[in-house]
């Protein structure tokens, strides 16, 4: 797998996790709203926020956007009133971007046609992301490859050869592509995430970034995704999960978002290197659990040792159970009381280099 380099930003297997707080629409038209979220998703940890652009007229027929929409989360009589009603223009996005560098976060967003491809082009997008409605629309795709800028693709309700036939049109044009496993359930359920077809990902695209932008509830699945191989992962943000609209039920509020993200990070802690260390802070745990060979009673000097003049106790830090078939039959150079924690030179040594060999295994099953 690649790096991808855009705006402030880049995506690599050698950096942490990059996590994508899609506002989308959860800011219910509001300005102030989207301003507030973009400042604490970056106050959260996250790497980009990420808006939805349409032009609405363009993207729908006459009768779906003339359709009557009458539910809970409608914003207007008809779609097309209530797409628009939380549609932001020229000026609104201006102000979102401005916003988002002055708090370091990377400004992105879901182009879905030609218009809000040339859209964010005028704004200075430093990269476009299509939704999976969008991944065999091909024409769009090449439209905006053409500008070469890096392709966020989600890949949700496709086949691979589909996958596939979005992933060579873009390639035409540029290298820079990231493939976002994703499903089309909202919210998409536990049994239903297949997040081992990001592994089926990395091995079909292995010149691609893979991610995985999640409809989840909750913040385990991200987790998952990252320890499987995404290097991105793109979720839901809301301010309140009981907010008006479609999206806020599977959405992170901000105390989400920062678990979210505080367990992806953990994660590059937790998995550390495949060596294994003694560690210093380990150390006293073993010394004060661990058990070494202690005496049962008080000996003489000269007395030979037998298994029943020993013990095994705690605390450790001496001679290691595993030694006891090495001291027994040795003679003792000094009398021990009872109790005594056993040591090499509490013995008389069977040859005259004994103890230096002896000193210098242990330094090398200690790591001294």
């Amino acid at each position: 797998m690649k790096e991808i380099k855009f705006g402030r930003s880049l995506v690599s297997i050698n950096r942490p996790c990059y996590v994508i707080a899609e506002i989308g629409h959860n800011h219910q038209g509001s300005l102030e709203k989207a301003l507030q979220m973009i400042k604490i998703a970056a106050q959260c940890g996250a790497d980009a926020v990420k808006f939805q652009k349409r032009n609405n007229k363009q993207l729908y027929t006459k009768a779906m956007y003339n359709k009557p929409y009458d539910n809970e989360n409608s914003y207007g009589a008809t779609y097309g009133e209530h797409r628009e009603y939380l549609e932001f223009e020229w000026n609104e996005y201006v102000e979102l971007k401005k916003c988002a560098d002055q708090n370091n976060i990377e400004f992105m967003s879901t182009a879905f046609d030609f218009d809000s491809v040339d859209f964010l082009e005028r704004l200075g997008i430093t990269s476009y992301k299509f939704a999976s409605a969008d991944l065999t629309n091909i024409p769009l795709l090449k439209y905006a490859a053409q500008f070469k800028k890096p392709i966020f693709l989600s890949t949700g309700a496709a086949t691979l050869d589909e996958i596939r036939l979005a992933y060579d049109a873009i390639r035409a044009y540029h290298n820079d592509i990231c493939l976002l496993h994703c499903i089309c359930g909202y919210p998409t359920e536990y049994e239903d995430l297949n997040l081992r077809v990001i592994e089926t990902l990395i091995k079909e695209f292995p010149d691609a970034v893979i991610g995985y932008s999640g409809h989840d509830n909750g913040i385990l699945a991200s987790v998952l995704a990252y320890m499987l191989g995404a290097q991105v992962v793109e979720k839901h943000f809301t301010l309140n999960h009981a907010m008006k609209g479609t999206d806020h039920k599977f959405s992170l509020e901000p105390i989400g978002l920062q678990k979210q993200i505080r367990d992806l990070r953990r994660v590059d802690l937790a998995l550390g290197e495949p060596i294994k260390r003694l560690w210093d802070y380990e150390i006293s745990a073993r010394d004060k659990m661990g058990k070494s060979i202690y005496t049962q009673r008080p000996l003489p000097a000269g007395h030979v040792l037998q298994k029943s003049d020993l013990l095994l106790k705690s605390p450790g830090g001496g001679l290691p159970p595993y030694k006891l078939d090495n001291v027994v039959g040795r003679q003792l150079a000094v009398a021990l009381e009872e109790e005594t924690q056993l040591a090499w030179e509490h013995m008389e040594y069977a040859f005259e280099d004994e103890k230096t060999n002896i000193s210098n295994r242990e330094a090398v099953l200690t790591g001294n």
